[in-house]
């Protein structure tokens, strides 16, 4: 495993730019997630980094070295798609195996069947080596497109949403695996997504793509709590942050430039407004959701709408008048761009 490094990457097609001025490291051993919506350029910069597609500008260094000119086969790199892309005619065994026959990274037999099966055994497909890939579940098909992946050990594993054709349960379970498997093995990664739980729950650290620009890069945590702009602050978190027009709040103390006011769902306090005298506004609930361990409140403010997290024995149903109060609020100002308090 080495350190990868994106530096000033831009890539236009045509008069559309979908990479611009992107720098990133990967540290050795460490789990990257691409976090952003369709469009944003994330698998644009995994193609970059695999040499699939040429930057018109910037380089791209493994372990030091640059490798922007050299083709896929030279960069030390392996691509995980969205689809599981196996050789169907072959045995889950050979298609793990096949990365190791390769003519630029042959390893002798005895060799790649102990690596294939520590490999398989970690992926907990020990028992269908010999099964043919077409005759596996869903989720079986993509450990083996992962441990393919990894089963060389190269530099970097680059992935393309490869879970997200999975179904919603599977899904889940396999990001668990992926990050025991990804810990276990000590593998880089450079993981892309649209599923902020997937960034949430996998990554070492996010970064947030907009437009072919890396708006921000921080641990989970730091984009959750002290995200860069409204943008950001609306990549993670489920239900979204509520944003909230300034005017609502005037009594709240805010910096001066703040149009917007940020809140997040288990930051939002509501009570029923005939409780008593509150500071906040008052809004008229709208809809409840039962999520059976929490509910989502839904309120709307004059022409505003909020969701907040309570618990499922609050005593309030859809029409309730109730008053809105705000813990660790964030600022905004009339771009989007973050105001510290």
């Amino acid at each position: 495993m080495s350190e990868v490094a994106l530096k000033g990457l831009m890539k236009r097609f045509g008069a559309t730019s979908a990479i611009e001025d992107v720098s990133l490291t990967i540290g050795d051993g460490e789990f990257v997630v691409l976090l952003g919506p369709t469009g944003a350029g994330k698998t644009t910069l995994l193609r970059l980094a695999a040499g699939l597609d040429h930057p018109d500008a910037g380089r791209v260094l493994i372990d030091g070295h640059d490798v922007t000119q050299e083709p896929p086969a030279a960069r030390d790199v392996t691509f995980v798609f969205q689809q599981y892309s196996l050789y169907p005619h072959l045995s889950v065994y050979d298609n793990l195996a096949f990365p190791l026959r390769s003519p630029l990274r042959r390893t002798p037999e005895a060799e790649i069947r102990r690596i294939v099966h520590d490999v398989a055994d970690l992926l907990r497909i020990a028992d269908k080596l010999q099964n043919r890939a077409t005759h596996l579940s869903g989720g079986q098909m993509q450990r083996v497109a992962i441990g393919r992946a990894l089963v060389r050990r190269p530099a970097i594993a680059l992935m393309d949403e490869p879970l997200s054709s999975l179904d919603a349960k599977l899904r889940a379970d396999l990001r668990i695996e992926l990050k025991r498997i990804q810990q276990e093995l000590g593998a880089t990664l450079l993981y892309v997504t649209h599923d902020q739980t997937e960034a949430m729950t996998l990554a070492t650290r996010v970064g947030v793509l907009r437009e072919g620009r890396l708006v921000q890069l921080g641990t989970p945590r730091e984009i959750y709590e002290s995200p860069a702009d409204a943008y950001v602050a609306g990549r993670l978190g489920h239900p979204p942050i509520n944003l909230l027009s300034r005017r609502l709040f005037p009594d709240l103390a805010a910096p001066g430039a703040t149009a917007t006011i940020g809140v997040r769902t288990e930051h939002l306090e509501i009570a029923r407004a005939s409780d008593g005298p509150r500071a906040g506004p008052v809004g008229t609930v709208s809809w409840i959701e039962h999520l059976g361990d929490q509910n989502h409140i839904h309120v709307a403010i004059e022409n505003e709408k909020t969701v907040s997290l309570v618990d499922p024995d609050t005593p309030l149903a859809v029409g309730d008048l109730v008053s809105i109060g705000l813990r660790a609020p964030l600022f905004f100002d009339g771009k989007g761009a973050r105001v510290q308090a």
